[in-house]
């Protein structure tokens, strides 16, 4: 027989709550778990980004070989027309030469590429880029305002998300001027040693002096692959080898000036304006790109985004360096702490040196 509980003792058979420590302490073993976990998921993450972008530059890579392919030469960096008064007819010579007149938009490598990344329907919008006048606008006027909403999926890079104020659409991956002087107009120029090694008392790097910002329109004059003069650079001028070449990088629009009074189908929208002079990943400020000492935005020479020689560098991101195509076709990840004589070969076609290892 069941001896019934007694009423004074029932409460000895609940099950007792939590106290407010055991309550802190779950709370405190959770909040743990997730310190520990956050730092993974975002490592999966950029993980995955920096894997996409990876794939942007080889789609990229496809994309450029194509053209050498049906061409006989690389895209041009950017080009604009010829200047009128030099017997000018309307048809863009296949040959660039300094009769230019820089109100002529032809477009920029990115423009010249469309119909080799899959986007042959926006190429057959323009104007013929090769007797059209202006066929690009300076301003990206009506008739082409197709472009200010054009995007392509491979243009930019998981991990960058800025948009600037005009909201015009952005590319990340830009043509590579290679170890090109790139003074800007701050009077701080820390990088230009590297433009010329030589006469800088580094040695002999195996490049001469060249001009300032690339624009020559010979490419036995140009150290890179691209420049917005629309130099023909082909395989055949990369004497160095395509796999020891930057051909594209990443960099990031907001640090650039010429991005933010541009765009990606521009001639001199910064398309090809980034020079492996400057240090990877140096970020300039993105708030004012407009003036080298402005007090109210904080800007000083040091990181003007119109300071070139610091702002038309190799940027991104990705923690401690940025994705490059080079020109094989293979798409390697560059650490920002390379040595520096070492990346300005790599951003040299033709300097007969032997590369060290990097990797």
């Amino acid at each position: 027989m069941v001896k019934p509980l007694s009423r004074n003792r029932w409460w000895a058979y609940l099950r007792p709550g939590f106290t407010l420590i055991e309550l802190l302490v779950v709370i405190a073993i959770i909040a743990i778990l997730i310190g520990l976990l956050l730092p993974a998921v975002q490592k999966v993450r950029e993980a995955a980004a920096r894997s996409k972008c990876q794939n942007n530059l080889k789609q990229f890579g496809i994309a450029l070989h194509a053209y050498h392919d049906v061409n006989g030469q690389f895209p041009p960096g950017g080009r604009c027309g010829p200047g009128t008064g030099f017997g000018y007819n309307g048809v863009l010579p296949d040959t660039p030469d300094w009769n230019i007149d820089w109100n002529d938009d032809r477009g920029s490598w990115l423009i010249w590429s469309l119909p080799y990344i899959e986007q042959d329907a926006l190429f057959r919008k323009l104007p013929p880029l090769k007797t059209t006048i202006n066929p690009i606008g300076n301003d990206l006027g009506s008739a082409n305002s197709v472009l200010k909403t054009a995007k392509s999926g491979i243009f930019r890079c998981p991990s960058d998300n800025w948009q600037p104020p005009s909201l015009y659409p952005l590319c990340n991956y830009q043509g590579s001027l290679g170890p090109q002087c790139a003074v800007g107009n701050c009077g701080y120029d820390p990088n230009q040693i590297y433009c010329n090694p030589s006469g800088s008392g580094l040695g002999n790097w195996g490049y001469a002096v060249s001009s300032d910002h690339g624009n020559v329109v010979s490419a036995s004059d140009l150290r890179g692959m691209f420049n917005r003069m629309g130099c023909r650079v082909n395989m055949a001028n990369v004497t160095d080898g395509l796999s020891n070449t930057i051909l594209v990088g990443e960099t990031l629009p907001e640090y650039h000036d010429h991005f933010w009074g541009g765009h990606w189908s521009q001639f001199n929208g910064g398309a090809s304006h980034v020079s492996t002079i400057v240090t990877i990943n140096y970020k300039t400020d993105g708030k004012n790109p407009w003036s080298c000492n402005d007090s109210a935005n904080f800007t000083t020479p040091q990181n003007s985004p119109q300071n070139w020689d610091l702002s038309w560098g190799f940027k991104s991101n990705h923690p401690n360096g940025v994705n490059m195509l080079f020109g094989d076709g293979t798409v390697r990840f560059i650490t920002q702490t390379i040595d520096k004589k070492t990346y300005q070969l790599l951003g040299c076609r033709n300097d007969g040196q032997a590369i060290p290892n990097y990797q």
